[in-house]
């Protein structure tokens, strides 16, 4: 599968204006989960690190992606030490989403020139991660914090760039609120994701979940 530089996650990152994220533990259905998330105009998605068969369903959506979705830049995410996050990269991974801030994360990523997002919660720890070469952090639980933080960081550092995610929803209401603020992006998970379309194999309602997401997020950022 193609890897794509920092630079070009960066840039997706900022066109797009969000990243869907996702695990199951089913190869077939985090196949049909991104293809919905594709064809609705996603061009980046998070496969959330959170259970044992991880990897082997990982690298089997590697390989659906290089078939199905060309396009699409896989990233890997609750990552919490450097080795998880080494074999996610060796397998393909684009880029890597953690939950909290790890300088061995940032070490591997950095050395093999991998886009890395460390979850931050602090003033601090968003300066030091900029030091260590990350470009956005992610703000997570993004819910605890809300919008009003992100607002306050970027006074002080208006360079900042900041991923809220955890409690973002796909309302105009939300959206707007945290791009306003100063957001780059937005991870969506289960908001996004709807349980009760995955229940149905209702991957159309996916679909047009992102595009109605990526409409008011353009729309918002034309403003």
């Amino acid at each position: 599968m193609k890897k794509y530089n920092r630079l070009e996650v960066f840039k997706t990152m900022g066109k797009t204006g969000f990243v869907p994220l996702f695990y199951n533990s089913d190869p077939k259905m985090v196949q049909q989960v991104v293809k919905a998330c594709y064809d609705g105009g996603a061009r980046l998605f998070e496969f959330t690190h959170r259970g044992e068969n991880a990897e082997k369903v990982f690298s089997e959506l590697v390989t659906f992606c290089n078939e199905e979705c060309p396009n699409m830049i896989l990233g890997v995410g609750s990552i919490t030490d450097a080795a998880t996050a080494s074999n996610f990269i060796n397998m393909g991974a684009s880029f890597v989403v953690t939950p909290v801030f790890r300088e061995d994360i940032a070490i591997i990523c950095n050395r093999k020139k991998i886009f890395w997002s460390p979850g931050c919660g602090t003033l601090t720890e968003i300066t030091r991660a900029e030091e260590l070469g990350c470009e956005v952090v992610k703000l997570f639980p993004a819910e605890v914090y809300g919008p009003q933080f992100i607002k306050a960081v970027k006074g002080p550092q208006p360079w900042t760039n900041i991923m809220p995610t955890g409690g973002v929803d796909t309302t105009r209401e939300n959206l707007t609120a945290w791009f306003e603020a100063g957001a780059i992006c937005v991870g969506m998970g289960s908001k996004l994701i709807d349980k009760q379309a995955l229940v149905e194999g209702n991957f159309d309602l996916i679909k047009q979940k992102v595009k109605d997401v990526i409409k008011i997020i353009q729309e918002i950022k034309s403003v």
